[in-house]
């Protein structure tokens, strides 16, 4: 799985002009899912990414969490986390999972996130959907559970 992990003030997500998931304090997480990805791999990700350390402290260090924060979650899916801009001008997206393995896993680690204590805000998978945040910092993270297993 990858996700691009996003300290935001407040997001949102919008499909056909209908608010479908809204945040105030909290992380914007887009979920990209791969082939060879598990629902292990899922929670493992949901663990690290609800556990990151990324607010700000009294002294301006980031030292705190989530729940220090009172912060929520908003996932949206993100397929195109998988695109491979090797060859060509236009990415090649085979590299991500068959849509009906990706929505499970995106299914299973909305649920994931919940049973850990974020019961996450989302988009809709395979929907055409309009993302808005206000970043804070910015601080924004790349996870890629695929360099986990390497290292």
């Amino acid at each position: 799985m990858r996700a691009v992990v996003t300290r935001v003030q407040s997001a949102s997500v919008t499909v056909e002009g209908a608010v479908v998931g809204k945040i105030g304090v909290g992380f914007l997480v887009l979920l990209g899912v791969g082939p060879n990805d598990t629902e292990t791999t899922g929670r493992k990700l949901a663990e690290k990414i609800l556990s990151l350390r990324v607010f700000e402290d009294e002294n301006g260090k980031m030292n705190r969490g989530l729940s220090d924060v009172g912060g929520s979650v908003l996932v949206v899916s993100q397929f195109t986390l998988f695109g491979d801009t090797s060859h060509g001008r236009r990415p090649s997206f085979f590299g991500a999972a068959a849509p009906e393995m990706a929505n499970a896993l995106y299914e299973r680690f909305l649920a994931d996130c919940a049973a850990l204590g974020f019961p996450p805000q989302h988009g809709i998978f395979g929907a055409k959907m309009e993302v808005a945040s206000v970043n804070d910092g910015p601080v924004t993270l790349w996870i890629d559970t695929e360099e986990w297993e390497k290292s």
